[in-house]
């Protein structure tokens, strides 16, 4: 026996959800909360060609990244194990932390911003989990087992030859797929040279890399085989934030409802003045709009977290207003108040402090990277060294200097005495910093006292690659005071 679920309202009622009202219920759970699998028809239209369009280069992007060199960089690799970070070919340290913590607060108002003004165009238009599962695995899908209706009877038949082979295949190809995906993907952790020798190498070399490599491709295919519309509806955090940022000058996909109402069914022998005479609106009732939606609502209902503004439901309403010759836009790109009042967008003080934000953050960043050194070097005084007075009088301090290379070619490098005038030596060859690595080296400067202010005299010191200075550094140098001199 199975017992309907109940909940507590604020005052105490305990009373049975109205599963008829879309706010009690998700679409895709029945009333014992079992799943309930969406079969969203083949979308077409304009919006979905636009779509289709913008994913292939997405796709693309993606796929060729890895092998993108600018500044011989990688165009982005996030290598969180080696603490090396790469973005549109400029190197990142952990020294650089800062930088990367105020890019990310930057991309974070950014998609606030145009949430508040564009709602959810992110979902439907760029985020990855959009486009690998609408434009990629559903389109195979529709490929192997046909639209909607060929899905749900091929599902409901018998365990026949023909669809044994159609299962065996889809999901044959998108494992496949996702082991594809995932080695993509690590090529953004280790880089493209580090993969194809990775890959290129005995398996038997990296069993532990490879079994972690089949492990993500198995989440990977869960993800998009099974999974599928719930990562956007239990796991993705951002439709629930929607709300917080959506209001009624946002404009999301919405149902023209004062144009609409009351839905009611077309009869032929009825003229449009006879509609409207009946308390009919533009809405004949298909159901088109909730058959195409991947998350199985109905957007007629308004405005619902479930929502990613994948623009199907705009397709198909504009196809079914053509046929019966109603004017497209029922189902469209709109604002509260433009259903509402007929307003126009408008930029609302909210959007005015999101913007300013917005552009001091991207000001900030591009300071921040415009004045970004390749080249850091640090010198300290040796731990424990003390100042020695030489045998002709001179007085001696011995430092140790970090040069960090953060460009991927080794750089000679050159240490002047810039100021007050006196000597500087640097141990050993010739000082050259590695690529991508770290060189200590000692140095001795050496002043005679009449270039001395004291017990403490401040130095410069040039760091020159050729005859380019690329960094100054200044420090003190400790000597006796002037009453020992």
């Amino acid at each position: 026996m199975s017992v309907e679920p109940e909940r507590l309202e604020p005052e105490g009622v305990l009373h049975k959800p109205d599963w008829e009202n879309f706010r009690d219920h998700i679409p895709t759970a029945d009333q014992q909360g079992r799943r309930l699998w969406v079969y969203p028809r083949k979308p077409s239209g304009a919006f979905y060609t636009a779509r289709t369009w913008v994913s292939w280069f997405l796709l693309l992007l993606f796929f060729a990244g890895p092998f993108i060199r600018l500044n011989g960089n990688p165009l982005l690799m996030i290598n969180i194990p080696a603490r090396k970070f790469v973005i549109f070919g400029q190197l990142f340290w952990p020294q650089d932390l800062f930088i990367l913590a105020i890019g990310m607060v930057t991309l974070f108002v950014m998609i606030v911003l145009f949430t508040a003004v564009y709602g959810r165009i992110w979902c439907g238009w760029l985020c990855p989990q959009t486009i690998f599962m609408e434009m990629v695995f559903r389109k195979i899908e529709y490929l192997i087992e046909g639209d909607a209706p060929k899905q749900k009877a091929l599902n409901k038949a018998p365990w026949t030859g023909s669809k044994i082979a159609k299962k065996l295949t889809k999901h044959a190809v998108f494992l496949a797929l996702s082991f594809v995906v995932g080695n993509w993907l690590l090529m953004y952790i280790i880089g493209s040279d580090a993969w194809i020798k990775l890959v290129t190498d005995p398996p038997t070399q990296h069993l532990q890399g490879l079994a972690a490599m089949i492990l993500f491709a198995l989440l990977f295919y869960g993800i998009f085989a099974r999974f599928r519309e719930q990562a956007c509806t239990f796991i993705c955090p951002y439709g629930r934030f929607q709300s917080v940022l959506l209001d009624e000058n946002s404009i999301v996909v919405s149902y023209d409802h004062k144009r609409g109402e009351e839905r009611m069914k077309l009869r032929k022998s009825q003229s449009p003045e006879a509609r409207r005479e009946a308390g009919g609106g533009d809405c004949v009732d298909c159901k088109l709009c909730v058959q195409v939606c991947p998350t199985g609502i109905d957007i007629r209902n308004g405005t619902q977290l479930e929502c990613v503004n994948c623009t199907a439901c705009i397709d198909a309403c504009n196809t079914v207003m053509d046929k019966v010759g109603f004017p497209r836009g029922l189902i469209r790109y709109a604002s509260e108040n433009n259903i509402l009042r007929g307003e126009k967008p408008r930029f609302t003080p909210r959007l005015i402090g999101y913007t300013v934000i917005l552009t001091l953050l991207t000001s900030l960043l591009v300071f921040l990277l415009a004045s970004r050194d390749n080249i850091e070097a640090n010198l300290l005084r040796a731990p424990g060294a003390l100042f020695q007075v030489m045998p002709n009088g001179e007085v001696s301090n011995l430092y140790l200097m970090k040069v960090m290379n953060k460009t991927n070619r080794d750089v000679p490098m050159a240490l002047r005495l810039e100021s007050p005038e006196g000597s500087l030596t640097v141990p050993g060859d010739q000082l050259v910093v590695p690529a991508e690595r770290i060189k200590e080296s000692p140095v001795i400067v050496q002043l005679s006292p009449d270039r001395m202010t004291g017990a403490s005299t401040k130095v410069v010191i040039g760091v020159y690659e050729g005859d380019q200075r690329i960094d100054t550094i200044k420090t003190s140098f400790v000597g006796p005071g002037e009453e020992s001199r």
